[in-house]
């Protein structure tokens, strides 16, 4: 499979306040996870595909939390997508710090500015699929914040440019 080119997107959650009737809790905090398995899979109504490894931190977020987001990143964007790759962090917080975001209207997560296209998402489905889960979200949103450059690739265990 990894001479099958794919685009390369972050998908990003607000995870929800530990104990969301006291106001002094702390607050939810911002996760995010670099995915390539991401796909289109209806105009009407419009869905879309994640695939997620099975009990990983978004596995985990997006059992609990509905409202997800995703920005398909620009090929100049490989360095977010290679910090989000990373395997074993304890906290998103400080993958966040130096990336431009807008928060989402419809879900409150993270947007990257500079991404060619951001969606905003709630699951419809979620389907085990081997050592994966298949999240199936309905695009509650879609924007194009930047139309300049070309996408962000992934082939054979690289980050690429086309052309």
């Amino acid at each position: 499979m990894a001479r099958l080119a794919a685009g390369v997107v972050l998908v990003t959650a607000l995870e929800p306040p530990l104990d969301p009737d006291d106001p002094h809790a702390p607050v939810g905090e911002d996760v995010g996870m670099t995915a390539t398995a991401f796909m289109s899979v209806s105009l009407d109504p419009p869905l879309v595909l994640v695939s997620l490894r099975e009990g990983s931190r978004m596995d985990d977020l997006l059992a609990e939390q509905p409202l997800w987001a995703v920005s398909v990143l620009a090929e100049s964007q490989r360095h977010i997508a290679g910090r989000f790759a990373m395997k074993g962090r304890v906290s998103d917080r400080l993958l966040f710090a130096d990336i431009p975001y807008i928060r989402g209207t419809e879900t409150g997560a993270p947007l990257v500015g500079g991404a060619l296209a951001t969606l905003e998402c709630r699951t419809e489905q979620r389907v085990t699929a081997g050592d994966h889960t298949l999240v199936i979200g309905r695009v509650l949103s879609a924007s194009l914040p930047s139309s300049d450059g070309g996408p962000l690739t992934y082939f054979r265990g690289r980050y690429r440019q086309l052309g």
